[in-house]
């Protein structure tokens, strides 16, 4: 049992918003009592006290579309590569990342991106993941990893036509696997989706090879019309749109995330609302990709459960929050839209999006939810209360301020060190993996 107090409690539940001296008290997976500090040390005198400095205490962040295959990326500079547009960037990059990408490979790259997460306050991630060196067991590879460290994870494949039949069906393989697994182990912390890559690397042939290995176990996780390519492949070999296509084959549904959604129609949208599908939108990518700013303001009116995701640009959601906030702003041209969108994306709808695959309260303090609570150092300058929680969201706090990290009712990560992890062996396994893969890539040692 956890006492974590010493601090500000944001809540995010509406019943009781903000303690300014406040506690949360959790037993195993669940959150058993928030409230104020003396009162719950007086009920709970023997949990193990865990003091938040005078910080923030908040629920833990949701991911809801990232890529833990370019986790070996950061500082990587392929020779020869200058993309002059978004298929440039796949075919010269990702795509090359992910085909020299083993298992050993993909250990790595997940144990580099689920350290930042922790790090970083995200305590649930989605992942759309790529090895297509190496396709078979991958998805199990990473559910090793996630469970070691400690994370919540929801994960998938990335089907894709791109690299011939063979690796095709290998990944509907992976997918139909390791959804099965879950369905079976019903594991509170690993569940599945069933991926597919954008649809422009899709035949309706394996789409309806999809459809028929997934077999309703779980839901999709697609990029759809992230660029022009869906749009003008759709258009140019289907005869219709991206959104259409995906309804024609089976592919939308309650349950169903579609990343990205940039060039999709007013009437694209409707078909997305009526079908209960969700979105996830990924600013930071989107921009330094140079593929568009996606209509989040138009899907929320419309009535749209849209989420937030980095596409691995970054882990920390706080950083995305504040870079939707200002691409939204500047593509309107109006200094005073999206706020209400933002905190909505990140505070409501990925804590939708988490419980209909977790099946338990996520992303709020309160009794009887899970028990991934975060601490952030943020000692405001500024007048703080339950009036402007969010403005200092926006423009002051950062996952870097993250110091604490219970997940699932473990203390993972505390005062900016790991408690059961070796992080230095485990970052020297990263780097032995990274110099292969870049070494690989660019025909020299690293």
């Amino acid at each position: 049992m956890l006492l974590i107090g010493n601090g500000r409690v944001i809540t995010r539940n509406p019943d009781q918003p903000y303690l300014p001296k406040g506690a949360v008290v959790t037993d195993g997976p669940k959150i058993l009592a928030v409230g104020e500090e003396a009162a719950l040390k007086k009920a709970y005198p023997d949990a193990q006290f865990v003091d938040a400095s005078g910080g923030v205490i908040m629920p833990g962040l949701i991911n809801a579309h990232t890529h833990i295959y370019s986790g070996l990326a950061r500082g990587l500079s392929i020779e020869g590569h200058n993309p002059t547009n978004f298929l440039e960037i796949l075919e010269g990059m990702w795509w090359n990342i992910d085909r020299h990408l083993t298992l050993s490979g993909t250990r790595a790259s997940a144990w580099a991106t689920i350290l930042d997460c922790i790090r970083n306050g995200v305590t649930t991630i989605f992942d759309h993941h790529a090895s297509f060196c190496e396709i078979p067991g991958s998805l199990f590879a990473i559910r090793d990893v996630a469970k070691e460290a400690g994370i919540r994870a929801c994960l998938c494949y990335e089907v894709s036509e791109r690299d011939g039949e063979e690796k095709n069906r290998q990944g509907i393989r992976e997918n139909a696997d390791f959804a099965k697994w879950a369905l079976e182990a019903d594991d509170p912390m690993i569940k599945a989706m069933f991926g597919g890559h954008a649809l422009f690397t899709l035949s309706d042939k394996t789409f309806e090879e999809m459809v028929k290995a997934n077999d309703g176990m779980t839901g999709f996780h697609i990029h759809v019309a992230e660029g022009m390519n869906d749009v003008y492949d759709s258009l140019r070999n289907y005869g219709c749109r991206p959104v259409n296509r995906l309804l024609y084959n089976g592919i939308l549904g309650e349950r169903t995330l579609l990343g990205h959604c940039i060039h999709v129609s007013p009437a694209e949208m409707d078909v997305i609302r009526e079908t209960g599908t969700m979105v996830v939108n990924n600013p930071e990518s989107n921009m330094g990709n140079a593929v568009g700013c996606a209509p989040v303001l138009q899907m929320m009116q419309k009535g749209i459960t849209v989420g937030m995701g980095t596409d691995a640009y970054t882990h920390d959601m706080l950083e995305s929050m504040k870079v939707f906030l200002i691409i939204q702003r500047h593509n309107a041209a109006l200094p005073n839209v999206a706020w209400g969108e933002d905190v909505t994306m990140q505070f409501t709808n990925n804590r939708l999006i988490a419980e209909k695959y977790f099946g338990v309260p996520l992303g709020i303090l309160k009794e009887g939810a899970a028990a991934d609570v975060i601490v952030m150092d943020y000692k405001p300058f500024t007048p703080f209360s339950d009036a402007n929680i969010d403005g200092h969201m926006l423009f002051g706090m950062n996952g870097r301020n993250c110091r604490t990290t219970v997940i699932n009712g473990r203390l993972l990560y505390h005062d900016r060190k790991f408690v059961d992890l070796d992080e230095e062996s485990i970052n020297a396994r990263i780097l032995e993996q990274s110099k292969k893969l870049w070494g690989e890539l660019n025909h020299k040692e690293y």
